[in-house]
């Protein structure tokens, strides 16, 4: 398929700010810092503020739409700001003079953060379909008051979510800085050379299986040696968790979890059943790819992800970049317009390099402008990964004419357009492909994803309620976090894997530092993506006339709703079996090609 690029792609963040030591930087955050000032008095001045509840008046009417028009304004300013600084920190963590710019702007927004809380809390006050009826932006607006609503019943005392905003600057957020920063800058002996930890990892896809094992053991070992200050922020975080979500009143941490991704207690149940009848259907997988690794019955964890079959020549930048855009046509020439003005304008920063964060995101900067971060490899994979991060970027491009307000997605459908463009590469790439070593690749890399969405996140799904569960009595040592791990990895991959496991996957995988149960909405992602991807294959051209509206709606209105839109019915153990079903029908044909390899 080509080779490799010599020079894989960084991305441009000059159209935003020339540098963080810029005056056009400083009179940005300024003015940032000005607008929140501002704020603070229009919610003195309008009585925006923690209160009983109360008939709604005019003036109540006139403060939502001037507040709420400030806020819209402020998070337009301040996300320019955190995704440049962002940008800077995550491909070069060392960039001192970027770290100090991003430690300042967390600083200086804390007092927004406070009134957004102020805001939350007034709203809570409010006969809020009273308001919708007497206010155009409050009826544009309908279902994040609905949200406010309920934030505001667990909200506690002012004072108290002050202190708590202030507080985390010291306590979860600097935690999760030091997972990033340490594990960006770890560095791990191998053959005589010291490696980015990222390298090291990337090694896991290696051809060489010895490389691979060689590689998989001096990552443990980097780990176990990283494992004390990193099993510290694992403590401090879920401990914050705990406490706060028991101050506001959440019967447990899922609770709000579940609350803020936009789904319901029995959606996650009925998800989590069906992802559990699957397991054995993919250990089916995993043996069949270990018999043709190594001929041996089980996997260790160093031949998780071996590659498997043969992609020919292999997919360089270059010629996965062409064959993402042409076959983002196949489906809408707008979606393949948008991947190419992405390759053009340098929104992707596709290089592996020390002091580099592993593995992909993308940010939305400003509205309908994103950027990407991957670190690119020339396979099937990486060109998988390419897909579904430009299905973000396209997902911010159809949210591009909605407010802040209106545009916040959560996680849960936040993967929506990430799985259907990944979707759409892969059904292309079998669709052209015809030697039967490449089509093994391509399933192999589809399933190896699949698998670590289902699964993987399984495991890691039960390690985090098992660590909440535990750190409500006291801290747990590393032993005890890698005993955890372990006890996750057999529940879920069971036989598909052997002795070998990785019990520092908690230390590898930065969700567990950020939001809390930070794992089950990419299996809802991946299933729910399906689902509407098999009613793309239905009827595609009603299909599209609803699909990017879908897209620009999914910070209004909660998941159940949006799917019946398209008659996906998420409460149901059916519609996520039909899901997990598409993937049970790739690993059979994975099966039969493995078994004539």
């Amino acid at each position: 398929m080509g080779t490799m690029s010599a020079n894989l792609p960084r991305w441009d963040l000059s159209p935003f700010f020339p540098s963080v030591d810029s005056p056009e930087f400083r009179a940005a955050h300024a003015d940032v810092v000005a607008a929140v000032a501002d704020l603070g008095r229009l919610c003195d001045q309008h009585g925006i503020t923690d209160r009983p509840a109360a008939p709604l008046t005019d003036a109540d009417v006139a403060a939502y739409e001037a507040a709420t028009s400030a806020l819209d304004d402020i998070y337009l300013k301040t996300r320019v700001l955190r995704a440049y600084v962002m940008g800077l920190v995550t491909t070069d963590s060392r960039d001192q003079a970027a770290q100090a710019a991003a430690s300042a702007l967390r600083g200086d927004l804390v007092p927004l953060s406070d009134l957004g809380t102020r805001y939350t809390a007034w709203l809570g006050s409010l006969d809020t379909d009273a308001l919708a009826s007497r206010s155009t932006v409050a009826k544009a607006n309908g279902y994040p008051l609905r949200m406010a609503k309920v934030v505001a019943a667990h909200l506690m005392a002012p004072g108290e979510e002050s202190l708590a905003t202030e507080l985390s600057l010291s306590g979860s957020s600097a935690w999760a800085r030091l997972h990033g920063d340490l594990t960006s800058q770890l560095v791990v002996p191998l053959d005589g050379a010291e490696q980015p930890m990222s390298v090291i990892r990337a090694l896991a896809t290696d051809p060489d299986r010895d490389l691979r094992r060689r590689a998989y053991e001096a990552e443990l070992d980097a780990w176990r040696k990283a494992a004390l200050p990193l099993a510290a922020a694992m403590n401090g975080i879920k401990h914050e968790t705990n406490v706060l979500s028991r101050r506001r009143g959440w019967g447990d941490p899922l609770d709000a979890a579940c609350t803020f991704n936009a789904i319901d207690r029995p959606t996650l149940d009925a998800m989590m059943a069906s992802a559990e009848r699957s397991f054995p259907m993919f250990r089916r997988y995993l043996r069949a790819k270990a018999k043709l690794v190594s001929g041996d019955e089980r996997l260790p964890w160093y031949d998780l992800f071996a590659p498997v079959g043969d992609e020919g020549e292999g997919w360089g930048w270059d010629v996965g970049t062409e064959f993402v855009a042409t076959h983002f046509d196949a489906y809408s020439k707008r979606m393949g317009d948008f991947a190419r003005r992405t390759f053009r304008e340098n929104w992707i920063d596709a290089e592996p390099r020390p002091g580099k964060r592993d593995g992909a995101y993308c940010m939305g900067v400003v509205p309908g402008v994103s950027r990407i971060l991957q670190n690119y490899r020339p396979s099937f994979d990486g060109v998988s990964t390419l897909a579904h991060e430009l299905g973000h970027a396209y997902h911010n491009l159809c949210l591009e004419h909605r407010t802040p307000t209106q545009s916040g997605t959560p996680m849960t459908l936040a993967e929506t357009a990430s799985i259907f463009c990944e979707t759409i590469v892969k059904n292309a790439a079998l669709a052209v492909v015809e030697a039967p070593a490449a089509r093994l690749a391509i399933l192999e890399a589809s399933l190896q994803g699949a698998c670590q969405v289902v699964v993987d996140i399984a495991s890691r799904f039960r390690f985090e309620q098992a660590v909440l569960a535990r750190r409500t009595e006291r801290e747990l040592s590393v032993d005890e976090l890698c005993q955890l791990m372990r006890e996750a990895q057999r529940a879920t991959y069971g036989d598909g894997l052997s002795d070998e496991l990785h019990p520092y996957m908690w230390a590898v995988k930065g969700h567990y530092y950020g939001s809390t149960y930070y794992n089950f909405p990419y299996m809802f992602g991946l299933l729910f993506g399906l689902g509407l991807y098999a009613r793309y294959e239905v009827d595609p051209d009603a299909f599209r006339d609803g699909y990017d509206d879908l897209l620009s709606s999914t910070g209004l209105d909660d998941a159940f709703t949006l799917g019946s839109r398209f008659g996906l019915d998420i409460r149901s153990e059916e519609f996520w079996d039909a899901s997990l079903g598409v993937l049970g029908n790739d690993i059979h044909r994975f099966e039969e090609l493995a078994a004539r390899a």
